[in-house]
């Protein structure tokens, strides 16, 4: 395997896992039970090619990144495109339409979509929830592992005004040298740990998540969390079970063991203080974190926390109430210009902004926070517009942070209405009125190969769709993966070869409904 499941990503859980296939594509896939077909993407969600086959237990199955689908299947697919004029595409089968078989083939493997290289991943829901399972439950008996997992460290979260911890109010992190540290070290009131550990397998050197971890105090169990199944509708909550600020500053996770107020993970189990260790009494206590791995190699590491009475720096009053995100209720925050709504369930924590507002051409520009804060879901966010434009269809809200991102939008009133995840990025309105650009790649050889490849990019709003005509004849066009050319293999196409001239129009859309036309004459 190259990744298993429930391993912490950024902004997601990682929702199956991925099998390793050489490095090449081709592999055949099979299908892990009886079922049959229910859904087959081409181009959504990252997933490039995918099958999903539901099975009669309760369950389904999503096979992703593929190359190539079964006859059966591939034939469907492309009838669909072509009745659809879409390369992009989702099918829905019903139950009697493509039945299946534990074991039967039902594609090859490949590197589409969003896949790094080539491998399968792998996926497994409960079909009426889409609750995300650990696809070990079910195959878990062709892998081989009796290797424990393995920490490197630990990271204390001292309770801001209610705890601290090696006399420090901040958060701390200290390395697992031996099993059992023989560092005593010293504490006093409430504090929260967290865990940078990872699973091992023989014979490769990907690291893994670790399946359950369970911190014991003095023998009682404070925090465990269990891997196991994961609400697809929470994943964002990895940002705050993990300590996402330490990842993004030094590409490490510490997992905390213990739950913020607003994150609703099933996976966990905690003592009533929600994981928080309070050292309220003064006496030594024994920690000890016990590692398990999905196959149950087990391993322990334990410390000693000296509880000595010390003054606790008191919490400073809040500075900015108005200014303060909450995570138990409905927040609607206002500057000057600028709107965001959204309500419970969007914070795992109150979070007080820090905002600033630059000048900007069509508005003004607005970042909410100094550090990266992505919310659980899409909040909705308004702008005024402050430059008159000629036509208002053409604006939309972009959000800037490691690249730009097209976050939508309408205008109203003069307002664009859009959406905003991630509360550390800059928002403001942008126009987009020029059209997308559509470079021929080898054109020379068009004639000779009958394979059509175009460059297509948009730098402003994104590219929305594209279509291409032979003859004014829908002709279907697919992506190159991992790069930005479209393609179309004329012998592929329903055009009937005949050595002659065709008119050849291709068509290309941005999000903006800019539209730029590329005509030609291609022999075949």
């Amino acid at each position: 395997m190259a990744g298993n499941f429930g391993e912490p990503r950024p902004n997601h859980f990682h929702g199956g896992i991925d099998i390793k296939t050489g490095g090449i594509e081709g592999k055949p896939i099979f299908s892990i039970g009886d079922g049959y077909v229910s859904c087959v993407t081409v181009g959504v969600g990252g997933y490039g090619n995918a099958v999903y086959i539901r099975h009669p237990e309760g369950y389904t199955s999503v096979y992703a990144h593929l190359k190539k689908f079964a006859p059966q299947i591939e034939a469907n697919v492309k009838q669909w495109q072509y009745a659809h004029q879409s390369a992009n595409a989702t099918l829905v089968f019903p139950p009697a339409a493509i039945p299946v078989s534990r074991g039967q083939l039902i594609a090859v493997s490949g590197n589409s979509g969003a896949s790094q290289a080539p491998h399968l991943h792998l996926e497994v829901h409960h079909t009426h929830s889409w609750d995300m399972m650990d696809p070990l439950d079910f195959i878990g008996e062709k892998v081989k592992d009796a290797l424990p997992p393995m920490a490197h460290g630990f990271m204390v979260y001292p309770v801001a005004g209610e705890g601290s911890f090696c006399g420090g109010a901040g958060k701390q992190s200290f390395p697992f040298t031996s099993y059992y540290l023989e560092r005593k070290f010293t504490a006093w009131g409430k504090v929260g740990f967290g865990i940078w550990a990872n699973d091992y397998m023989e014979s490769t050197y990907n690291r893994y998540g670790v399946r359950k971890t369970e911190l014991y105090v003095d023998g009682t169990l404070a925090f465990k969390s269990d891997v196991k199944c994961i609400p697809a509708d929470l994943n964002l909550m990895v940002n705050s079970w993990g300590d996402y600020e330490h990842f993004l500053r030094y590409n490490v996770w510490y997992m905390r063991s213990y739950v913020k107020s607003g994150v609703s993970l099933p996976i966990f189990t905690t003592n009533k203080e929600r994981g928080i260790v309070d050292f309220n009494q003064e006496r030594d206590y024994l920690l000890t974190y016990v590692l398990t791995d999905f196959k149950g190699n087990e391993r322990k590491y334990s410390f000693t926390v000296s509880a000595k009475r010390a003054p606790l720096t008191k919490q400073a009053i809040q500075q900015h109430p108005l200014r303060t995100l909450r995570w138990n209720t409905t927040n609607f925050y206002q500057l000057p210009g600028m709107q965001l709504s959204f309500g419970i369930g969007f914070l795992a924590e109150d979070k007080e902004l820090s905002p600033t507002i630059r000048r900007g051409i069509y508005s003004d520009q607005y970042s909410l926070t100094h550090t990266s804060l992505p919310l659980f879901h899409y909040a909705g966010l308004a702008i005024r517009l402050k430059k008159t434009v000629s036509d208002p269809s053409k604006l939309y809200i972009v959000s800037h942070s490691s690249r730009d991102r097209f976050m939508g939008g309408f205008y109203k009133n003069g307002w664009v209405h859009g959406k905003a995840r991630e509360l550390g990025a800059t928002y403001e309105i942008a126009y987009d009125d020029i059209p997308p650009t559509i470079t021929p790649v080898n054109q020379g050889a068009w004639n000779q190969k009958h394979i059509v490849t175009l460059g297509v990019n948009d730098s402003q709003s994104g590219i929305e769709s594209y279509k291409g005509y032979m003859d004014g004849r829908f002709i279907l066009f697919k992506e190159v993966p991992k790069s930005p050319w479209v393609r179309c293999n004329l012998q592929e196409t329903p055009i009937s070869r005949t050595g002659k001239l065709h008119r050849f129009k291709f068509i290309l859309q941005d999000n903006r409904g800019n539209v730029r036309i590329f005509t030609s004459q291609i022999k075949y």
